[in-house]
Formats: C-alpha cells, sequence, structure tokens
C-alpha cells in the first residue's frame, strides 16, 4: 500500500504535523511565509502528481482559495482540510459534488475568540487605544477629570448576532463577567443562552440594534450575510453603541462603516477581519473611535494547537474511512 501524502500550505503548530507522521503518512510543509498567490498550491500540486508523487490530503488555511479545479492538478485529493472555523475560502459544493470532503476545525477553543471580543469592547468604550496612542506622542499633561471619559460595560445590553459556539460564549463571558443583559438574534433557538444567561432571542436583527449598547457579529460568510452590516443595519443601531467584528470581514460593508463613524451614526467600532483583507478600507485607520487588531481573535497557543489537532485529525479520519468531526455539510 502506497504511503498516504499531505500537503499543509503553510507552517502551523508542530502537534498536528506530528501526529500526521506518526500515522507513516509523508507530510510536505510548503515554505511560503504569506498567504500563497492564486494558482500557486495548484502549480505546487500539480508538478508533484507529474512526479508520481500526488497528494491524497491538502491542510489549508483560510487565506487559501481552493476551487474544485484543484482536483485537475491532484486527481487523488480524497479532503481538503481547512484550519479554520470558517470555510468560505473554498467551493464545498464543488468539491463534495466530486466526493472530496472539505473540513473546517471546531472545537472547545472558541474561549480565545471570546475573549479577544471583550478585550476589544473594553478597549474601545473605555479608550484603551487612544489612551496608549496619546501617551506616546507626549500628549499627556495632567489629569483631567474630562479626559477620555469611558462607558460601563456593566449593566449594558450586548447584542449578539449569531448563537454559536463562539456567539454563547461570548454571552458567558460578558452575562458572568459584567451582569450584561444579553440579546441575541440567530435563525434557530440556543436553549443554553436562555436558560443559563437569561438571554431573550430577539425576533428580528433590527429589534436587537434598537436596543443593544454593543452589537458583535458571530455569523459565518454566505451569500445572505455579505454586507449583512449595511447603511440600514448602522442606522437602526443607538447613536452611544459600538460594533465588534471578529467573524468575516465582508459581513461588513466597510465603506459604509467609514460613513457611519465619521457621521457619527454610531459611536464606535472595533474590528479584528476586514473586508479586503490585509488592506484596510480608505479612511479606517484614520478614524479615533476605531480598534483593529489583525485577524488574531483566535490567536492563542491553546486555540491553535486546537486548531492543528482537529484540522490533522480530520485528514486522518477520512483516510481511514471515518466520517470527521469537522465535516463540512451544506
Amino acid at each position: 500500500m502506497n504511503t498516504h501524502r499531505i500537503y499543509v500550505t503553510r507552517a502551523i503548530p508542530q502537534n498536528g504535523i506530528d501526529m500526521l507522521v506518526q500515522k507513516g503518512y509523508e507530510v510536505v510543509v510548503g515554505a511560503d511565509t504569506k498567504p500563497l498567490k492564486p494558482g500557486k498550491l495548484n502549480t505546487i500540486l500539480g508538478k508533484a502528481e507529474k512526479k508520481g508523487q500526488g497528494y491524497d490530503a491538502v491542510l489549508t488555511l483560510l487565506t487559501d482559495k481552493i476551487g474544485v479545479d484543484i482536483l485537475e492538478h491532484a486527481p487523488r485529493l480524497k479532503i481538503v482540510s481547512n484550519m479554520a472555523i470558517g470555510f468560505d475560502n473554498i467551493d464545498v459544493k464543488g468539491l463534495s459534488d466530486k466526493h472530496v470532503a472539505v473540513t473546517n476545525t471546531p472545537g472547545d477553543y472558541c474561549d480565545t475568540v471570546a475573549e479577544h471580543v471583550v478585550a476589544l469592547t473594553l478597549s474601545l468604550v473605555n479608550s484603551v487605544v487612544a489612551g496608549d496612542r496619546f501617551m506616546r506622542k507626549g500628549k499627556y499633561v495632567g489629569w483631567d477629570p474630562m479626559l477620555f471619559v469611558g462607558k460601563n460595560i456593566s449593566k449594558q445590553t450586548i447584542g449578539i448576532i449569531g448563537a454559536g459556539r463562539i456567539g454563547e460564549r461570548t454571552a458567558y463571558h460578558f452575562k458572568k463577567g459584567f451582569d450584561t443583559e444579553i440579546l441575541y438574534f440567530d435563525l434557530k433557538p440556543n436553549e443554553k443562552l436562555e436558560q443559563e444567561y437569561g438571554a431573550k432571542k430577539m425576533p428580528t436583527i433590527e429589534s436587537l440594534l434598537e436596543q443593544s449598547d454593543v452589537v458583535t457579529l458571530h455569523v459565518p460568510l454566505l451569500p445572505s450575510t455579505r454586507h449583512m452590516v449595511n447603511e440600514s443595519f448602522l442606522k437602526k443601531m443607538k447613536k452611544d453603541a459600538v460594533l465588534i467584528n471578529t467573524s468575516r470581514g465582508p459581513v461588513v460593508d466597510e465603506v459604509l462603516l467609514v460613513k457611519a463613524l465619521k457621521e457619527k451614526w454610531i459611536a464606535g467600532a472595533a474590528l479584528d477581519v476586514f473586508e479586503f483583507e490585509p488592506k484596510l478600507t480608505k479612511g479606517l485607520a484614520k478614524l479615533e473611535h476605531v480598534v483593529l487588531t489583525p485577524h488574531i481573535a483566535s490567536a492563542s497557543v491553546y486555540a491553535r494547537e486546537e486548531m492543528s489537532r482537529i484540522a490533522a485529525q480530520n485528514i486522518i479520519d477520512v483516510l481511514e474511512d471515518r466520517v470527521p468531526v469537522g465535516l463540512v455539510r451544506l
């Protein structure tokens, strides 16, 4: 029996690689340190196939765009294992129709993202980032009772759009840590949110926006959620409310968000993901009432190692004819 060959598009935590190697698989990790340019992965896979060294599995990152055309270069492919919670970078239907499994990495590391949501919120409403810039520029000349006056999160209303695992853990931290009121909108009710955190399911997104002091997004990028945050959305928010996005950049129409912030439709925004990532929408970086982080909401050692482990286990399960935990079903 031929040894299974796995291609990993870029370096990932070693624990996942070790799992694959321990199974006797041949693992090749790409040398790139930046996102692959379009077509490069297909070229790499095609060259290997021509040498009789084709790959059975590819472990991808969210920056890798994978279409069904990958099979022209890797006809042996059985699985595309995406080391991410999202999978909008992959043609899931096209590959599934060709009997290639597509997997993501759901796991119990959602606290890492939820904690980042809390950190972004506090940094924004308490002017932590703005205050830091102020100090570094030498502008501080003495205590002023009106300098960077912020807003308590305790007792405020948190609006969660998307009540999956991350949304649920976000509710936990805000409720247990700050005794906030939790509102949520999702297509399906979340009994745990309601029973344990006293959350209230709102009938519409609009009704949630009208009552929330903090609106945090936890939805996948789908045709139905692309530019969900549009002019109507932003104008429904309270003028002193803030928007937090750690989901996917294109969920927000950033051109309109910049306009909304400049014209003070809302009080501020904190973003970890961006519509044109890694580029920033013109004007966004110049706004004072904005906090920006470089897509690091899941960047803890524990979370990254869990993602690596699950991505590797998905590959092992498929190659050993088991249903993987991360199988994406449309």
